[in-house]
């Protein structure tokens, strides 16, 4: 039973003193009974929060008393029920939910695990803890039975004497998390976080770790729109049915509008009012009982209101849809997009898509293994994380990026909108304490995987309708001067296929030209800039052609620095080139025009346009070569996937030839001279 402690319990023992609980205890209780997790962690967190074995020892033998003796296993209703007659009243955990009886104007309380439906209670306790008019929550009840009553005509002698929601109710949790979460660094607390929701971060990449904290954010930011579609068996669900009594989830995906939003007949409020997330458990499944119900959740995730008459009702429920890929998620993309699993009135509607603020990639999380990823170790007692996540959700951590982070153009009022409360809710669950700063670095970690599960998004409505959304080149920029950075998603990228998003700074995709039986080859040119002078060939052996080449390049950049960089001065910095061949031939001849369009572009910070090739051989003095075969490099071109190439003049009239089904896929572009070039080149 005993455990050894390792330097991350230690700190987390140190930090949240009587918050803490070992998970391995939780999954040892919650599999024996049938009550989600955080309601054994209720008990645990209330009687075992420690980390002395013996107090821990001590503890379980409560918790295991109180689990046996008030959770009701099927086939013991009736037993539950003749002891609250024998004894006058019985205690028990159960969803306690409650109904309106207007014929006799009065509430009455079911008990699903009694199977009890007609359960006297007094008004002021449902007033007191209306969510029980939703889909009840999970408390400890009192039930009491009254023989009187049962002697009557269609009296009703259970009812509900007391009840005690399983949740934490300390006003002071964000004071105790702020002052426990300065102890520690940022990937501790990533890792101190995973394993209070029951997973071990060691078992995970950092990849898995980012995509857990994708799933929690919406427990801590309002009316935030969540999807993650991926494999089965990756825990997707999990978070929201077992960790949290703030959150709900709709098994199925099977809803009505009254239990979602209002019931229009007598005015009660739906799921989105009384709950911090509602989750739809399978989003292929996903309908509602009246024909405008999605265009009602449509207008909710929008807005966050939605009306009952003429009257406007404002909620804060967060929305998340999770569902599986029956085929991986590279031939999801070729046999139609990331959002197909959605029911069909919503995956083919852009304007639905444009709601969700964040898509996340479950297929980088990996099936959970429970031997493998989940923990044994301490984390923070789910109650106490879920309390905190709570009072978390209101306000914003926008203003972190004030001054800091600038969007680029191609993000719209409703992408910046999405990528904004991304940030803020990873902000708010990495930094929960406003007065902590956040590292340049650290901060653009957040700001990329923001942009990233927005462009996902953006990229599927991309699919569907390519003239309306055919920018998706999502960029930023850190500070006023920052160098601006493109942020891809990883399912659309790949190192040696020529992409439509621009290079960083310094790197450039050029073909030789080959000749002498060399067939062309294309080429990848990385150039990195940093104090000193000359330029230095990271390349070894180099090659007599990329030498050449190279030499070229260097000695233009230096005759033609004023026309080409303005006021930088290439001689007071050193240069590093490194060259990728990406096909058989690997001599880098030819290529002078590359290297000299990646050097400046790595001097001035400035990326050259996705999609494009550069073609050209310079000599010394600064003329650009005739390329003997234009039609076989525009062929190669197309086959590498690029959307540009830029060519000299002379070769205008060769490219006659090019036959016309790949004059079709491919644009071609000429320059008169190396400026000229270098100006075509870089993004507008």
């Amino acid at each position: 039973m005993s455990m050894t402690m390792d330097p991350l319990d230690k700190l987390g023992a140190s930090a949240f003193q009587g918050y803490l609980v070992r998970k391995d205890l939780v999954r040892k209780y919650s599999r024996q009974y049938p009550v989600p997790t955080y309601v054994v962690e209720f008990l645990l967190g209330r009687y075992c929060a420690t980390t002395d074995e013996k107090e821990i020892e001590e503890g379980l033998q409560i918790v295991e008393r109180q689990l046996k003796d008030r959770t009701v296993r099927t086939g013991e209703e009736e037993l539950f029920k003749a002891r609250s007659r024998e004894r006058g009243s019985v205690k028990l955990i159960d969803i306690i939910k409650a109904k309106l009886d207007a014929k006799n104007d009065c509430f009455l309380v079911e008990l699903p695990s009694v199977g009890l439906r007609d359960v006297r209670i007094e008004d002021k306790l449902v007033h007191d803890n209306e969510r029980m008019l939703t889909d009840g929550f999970y408390a400890e009840v009192t039930l009491s039975y009254d023989s009187a009553i049962a002697e009557e005509k269609n009296g009703r002698p259970f009812a509900v004497e007391g009840l005690r929601p399983i949740q934490l109710s300390k006003p002071d949790v964000l004071e105790t998390l702020h002052e426990g979460r300065k102890r520690f660094g940022l990937s501790e607390w990533m890792d101190f976080l995973l394993r209070s929701v029951g997973l071990e971060p060691e078992a995970l990449s950092d990849r898995a770790k980012w995509v857990t904290l994708l799933r929690m954010v919406p427990f801590v930011e309002r009316n935030f729109n969540l999807v993650e579609l991926g494999p089965r068996g990756t825990g997707k669900s999990h978070l929201y049915q077992q960790v949290s009594p703030y959150s709900h989830l709709i098994s199925g995906g099977k809803a009505t509008v009254a239990k979602m939003f209002v019931n229009n007949a007598n005015g009660q409020r739906g799921l989105v009012c009384h709950y911090d997330v509602v989750c739809f458990d399978e989003v292929s499944g996903i309908s509602f009982d009246q024909k405008d119900g999605v265009n009602i959740m449509k207008g909710y995730m929008a807005s966050g209101e939605f009306s009952r008459g003429k009257e406007s009702i404002r909620a804060f429920g967060s929305m998340v849809m999770v569902g599986n890929f029956d085929v991986d998620v590279e031939q999801q993309q070729r046999i139609g997009h990331l959002l197909s699993p959605l029911p069909p009135e919503m995956r083919g509607d852009t304007a639905f898509m444009d709601r969700i603020h964040c898509y996340v990639p479950g297929w980088d999380f990996p099936k959970v293994s429970v031997r493998e990823h989940l923990t044994g170790h301490f984390g923070l007692v789910s109650d106490f994380l879920a309390e905190c996540w709570n009072k978390l959700r209101s306000g914003s951590r926008v203003s972190a990026l004030q001054g800091r982070v600038n969007w680029g153009g191609a993000l719209s009022g409703r992408d910046i909108e999405g990528v904004n409360k991304t940030v803020s809710g990873l902000i708010k669950l990495l930094y929960p304490d406003p007065a902590m700063s956040i590292p340049d670095a650290e901060l653009e970690m957040i700001v990329r995987l923001a942009l990233e599960s927005r462009r996902r998004v953006k990229e599927q409505q991309k699919r569907i309708l390519r003239t309306e959304f055919r920018n998706t080149h999502f960029s930023y920029h850190m500070g006023v001067d920052g160098v601006e950075q493109f942020v891809s998603t990883p399912e659309l990228h790949s190192e040696n296929r020529i992409e439509s998003d621009p290079l960083p700074p310094g790197q450039v995709w050029t073909i030789s030209p080959g000749g002498n039986g060399a067939a062309p080859a294309l080429y990848r040119l990385e150039v990195t800039v940093g104090p000193g002078s000359g330029v230095r060939i990271l390349n070894a052996p180099v090659s007599p052609g990329f030498r050449e080449s190279v030499r070229y390049g260097e000695q233009n950049i230096y005759t033609r620095a004023k026309e080409l960089v303005g006021e930088r001065d290439p001689r007071a910095h050193e240069f590093s080139v490194q060259l990728r061949a990406m096909d058989a031939d690997t001599s880098g001849h030819g290529i002078g025009l590359g290297v000299l369009v990646a050097l400046c572009g790595a001097l001035i910070e400035r990326s050259v346009k996705g999609g494009l090739i550069i073609v050209g051989a310079l000599n010394l003095g600064g003329s650009v070569e005739m390329i003997p075969n234009p039609v076989a490099i525009a062929e190669l071109a197309v086959e590498k996937g690029a959307a540009t190439v830029l060519m000299p003049i002379a070769a205008r009239r060769q490219l006659f030839d090019l036959p016309d089904e790949l004059a079709t896929k491919i644009s071609i572009e000429f320059y008169a001279d190396p400026k000229d070039a270098f100006l075509k080149g870089l993004v507008e």
